[in-house]
């Protein structure tokens, strides 16, 4: 079984974060960044698959320099390659242009039969990027899974959104993204540490990816202003003296919420 996992590098949520003053964006320079969490029980998952399935596992990941860090945590783990995809033509690059290069990716790998990914990141939460990879490359998409099952070339997998809890089934290769109720992700070994330094990880570009093309036509989001969160306010306190109703009606009326 061909397995890969797509995974993002993102700001650790329990740092401090800035934004640049030049293009309101994250400063990378100064923030902490990590593997982003729900992405490594994605990669846990396939890890333990492969334990069970004789799997080979694949890892790749768009992102800058940096981003090599979060591939390497997951070959330290157990996964066997990695490829990162650079180009400074993707910085800012919204859902479709990400879904698209990440399914040129996993098309790079021979014989896949299963993708897995994490149902959102922590740093854009759109939770949209594993379906329209699902689309583009024609698989079947189970998501939001919080136990999954593979098994005579079919997935079974217990999803749960806020709307309810439902069973899915599909046949292989097919997409899968996970919630972060799937699993408790293992610590990378010393011994994983150091093999991962050995491990291939291929690095391409928008030109290996989509070879024979005039340029690929990257879309991009753009913040266009960005001001500080305004500091705490006292509230407003109503003594219930019969009148409450009537003062609570009128603070609503003026804050334009009735």
């Amino acid at each position: 079984m061909n397995i890969v996992v797509l995974v993002k590098q993102v700001p650790d949520t329990g740092a401090e974060r800035t934004l640049s003053e030049a293009d309101h964006t994250l400063d990378r320079e100064d923030a902490e960044l990590v593997l982003d969490e729900i992405n490594e029980r994605a990669a846990e998952e396939a890890l333990r698959l492969k334990e069970t399935a004789d799997a080979h596992v694949t890892v790749v990941s768009m992102g800058p320099e940096s981003a090599l860090d979060a591939i390497r945590k997951v070959l330290a783990m157990g996964a066997d390659r990695g490829i990162h995809i650079r180009d400074d033509r993707l910085r800012g690059a919204d859902v479709v242009t990400t879904a698209k290069v990440l399914a040129a990716a996993v098309r790079t790998v021979p014989d896949v039969d299963l993708v897995l990914a994490g149902d959102a990141s922590t740093d854009g939460g759109a939770s949209a990027v594993p379906a329209v990879v699902a689309d583009l490359l024609g698989l079947p998409q189970v998501t939001h899974v919080r136990e999954l099952d593979v098994h005579a070339d079919r997935v079974r997998a217990e999803r749960q959104t806020g709307n309810g809890e439902a069973t899915l089934d599909a046949p292989l290769p097919a997409l899968v993204s996970v919630t972060e109720k799937i699993n408790e992700p293992r610590y990378p070994s010393f011994k994983g540490i150091m093999a991962a330094k050995k491990k291939p990880v291929q690095t391409v570009d928008l030109d290996d990816l989509f070879p024979g093309t005039a340029g690929f036509p990257a879309t991009r989001t753009r913040v266009v202003e960005a001001v500080p969160r305004p500091p705490r306010t006292a509230g407003t306190r109503i003594t219930d003296d019969g009148s409450a109703g009537r003062h609570l009606a009128a603070y609503l009326i003026a804050q334009k919420l009735l």
